[in-house]
C-alpha cells in the first residue's frame, strides 16, 4: 500500500482558508446583527424588553370607598353608587367610570391591604420603603432600589425622577437612598419643567460646548495612558452621565409633545406630569414617581373625592392608554399607592380620617394578572376577611411582576440584607 505523503504547505494554506472563511462569515454575521441593531423596528423591540416603573401617589391617603372598594347602600357607604367594571363581578365607585372600563385590560386591584399604621410620616415611609428603618439602618426605598436594579451606568437619561407640587412641600416628597447611597437618590422637580442647572448657560456656544468637551477627553485619554486609576474612570463616567443629562433636556419639554396628546391628557399639573412621566420611561428612565397632593380629606371627603377621584380617572386611563398604543404597557407597571387609606366612618366635617386596616392599591401594566382582585373587606369596610397583606407583600408583587428576585441580598458591612423582609412572599392571584 502506497503511504500517504502529507504535505505541510498545502495544510497550511487550507488552515488560512478555514480560517479566512470562518472570519468572514463572522464578520458577516456581526454585521447582519449590527445592521439589524440600526432597524427602528429592532431597536423599538429592544427598548421595550427594560423594565420601567411609573408609581402614582396619592399623597395624604385616597379613600377606598370612592375609589376601588366601595360601599354603597352601607351607613357609611357616602353618596356614590358603585358600577361594574370590564371584569363581570368587579365593581368600583362611579367617580372612575372610565378605569371601570380598563380593569380588565390593564390592572389588578389589591383590596384589604392592612399595614397598622395611620400616621402620615411614618406611614408614608413605609409605604416608600416596604418596611420600617431600623436604628443602625436606612433603607433604600422603592425608586432607589428600581434605580439600582433597573438602571444603565452609562444611562444618558436619570434614573429617578420625583415629581410633587410645590403646595405640598418636598417634605411629603418622601425619597431616600438609603445604604445604597446618593447615586441612586430622586431628581425632584415641582413643575413639568427641566431640573435646575441643567441646561447650557446662553453665553456658551455650541461649538464652545463641543470644544470644551473635545479638549477635557484629550487630556483625560493622554493622562489615563501611563496609569490605571478607579478615580479618573469614576470621574470620566460622571461627567459622561451630566453630558448625558443635559441632552436629554428635552424629554421634560411638553412642547415637544403634539398638541392633540397633551389635549387628551389635560391642562392639570397632574396630568402634564403624567404625560412627562410617559416621555421619561419611554427614553429609558427606570423609575418616575408622580405626587398628587390633597386626598387627607378629614373635611368634606366628598367633594374632594369629586374633583380628585375624577382626575385620576381620566388622567390615568390616558396614561395607560397611551402606553399600550405605544407598545410600552408590557414593560412598564404602573401603581397607584397611598400612605393609607380613609375611615369607613364618617365625621361631623363630612370628612373621612385615617384607615389603616382595610384599603387599596393597584398595579397596571408589566407582569401583572389583568383583571385580577386580591382581598376582601366585609360589609362595612372596617376589616380585611380575606387576603390580608401589608407592605412588605405588595413590594415583593412589585419586585416579582419587574423580574426582580425579591430576596436579593444587599449587602452593608457583613450584613446581607434582601430586598424584602424573610418570608415575605408575593401575592401570586395578581402575577402574570
Amino acid at each position: 500500500m502506497q503511504s500517504e505523503i502529507r504535505n505541510p504547505k498545502s495544510e497550511i494554506a487550507s488552515r488560512r482558508m478555514f480560517l479566512g472563511a470562518a472570519a468572514g462569515l463572522t464578520f458577516a454575521a456581526d454585521m447582519t446583527v449590527l445592521n439589524a441593531l440600526k432597524s427602528p423596528v429592532l431597536a423599538n423591540e429592544l427598548k421595550k424588553n427594560d423594565k420601567r416603573v411609573i408609581l402614582l401617589w396619592l399623597a395624604g391617603g385616597a379613600s377606598q370607598l370612592e375609589t376601588f372598594d366601595p360601599k354603597p347602600g352601607r351607613p357609611t357607604g357616602g353618596p356614590f353608587k358603585a358600577i361594574q367594571t370590564s371584569v363581570p363581578g368587579v365593581q368600583i365607585c362611579e367617580l372612575l367610570p372610565k378605569l371601570a372600563d380598563r380593569i380588565g385590560k390593564y390592572t389588578a386591584i389589591i383590596r384589604g391591604v392592612d399595614t397598622g399604621n395611620g400616621d402620615h410620616g411614618s406611614a408614608a415611609r413605609m409605604m416608600h420603603l416596604g418596611r420600617r428603618d431600623e436604628p443602625s439602618i436606612k433603607y433604600p426605598d422603592l425608586g432607589a432600589v428600581i434605580a439600582r436594579e433597573l438602571g444603565k451606568a452609562d444611562s444618558q437619561v436619570p434614573d429617578y425622577v420625583s415629581f410633587y407640587t410645590a403646595t405640598e412641600g418636598r417634605g411629603n416628597a418622601i425619597s431616600q437612598s438609603g445604604f445604597l447611597g446618593a447615586r441612586y437618590g430622586a431628581m425632584f422637580l415641582t413643575e413639568g419643567n427641566s431640573p435646575p442647572n441643567l441646561r447650557r448657560l446662553e453665553e456658551i456656544t455650541d461649538l464652545d460646548h463641543q470644544e470644551r468637551a473635545d479638549l477635557r477627553k484629550l487630556l483625560s485619554d493622554r493622562f489615563a495612558r501611563s496609569r490605571q486609576s478607579a478615580s479618573l474612570s469614576s470621574h470620566n463616567e460622571a461627567y459622561s452621565r451630566v453630558r448625558g443629562l443635559m441632552a436629554s433636556e428635552k424629554l421634560f419639554d411638553l412642547s415637544q409633545e403634539p398638541t392633540p396628546m397633551r389635549d387628551k391628557y389635560g391642562p392639570t399639573l397632574f396630568a402634564e406630569q403624567c404625560l412627562i412621566a410617559r416621555r421619561l420611561v419611554e427614553a429609558g428612565v427606570p423609575f418616575v414617581k408622580v405626587s398628587r397632593a390633597w386626598w387627607d380629606s378629614h373635611g368634606q371627603n366628598f367633594e374632594t373625592h369629586l374633583e380628585l377621584a375624577t382626575e385620576l380617572d381620566h388622567v390615568m386611563s390616558t396614561l395607560l392608554d397611551d402606553l399600550q398604543e405605544r407598545g410600552l404597557l408590557d414593560h412598564t407597571l404602573v401603581i397607584t399607592l397611598s400612605e393609607f387609606g380613609r375611615t369607613p366612618q364618617i365625621n361631623a366635617s363630612l370628612g373621612r380620617d385615617h384607615f389603616a386596616s382595610a384599603w387599596s392599591v393597584t398595579l397596571s401594566g408589566c407582569g401583572i394578572k389583568r383583571g385580577s382582585v386580591h382581598g376582601k373587606s366585609d360589609e362595612a369596610g372596617n376589616t380585611v376577611i380575606e387576603g390580608k397583606v401589608g407592605a412588605a407583600q405588595i413590594f415583593a408583587t412589585i419586585f416579582q411582576a419587574l423580574g426582580i428576585d425579591h430576596q436579593k441580598n444587599y449587602h452593608v458591612g457583613s450584613r446581607p440584607l434582601p430586598l424584602t423582609d424573610p418570608g415575605t412572599q408575593p401575592i401570586r392571584e395578581v402575577l402574570a
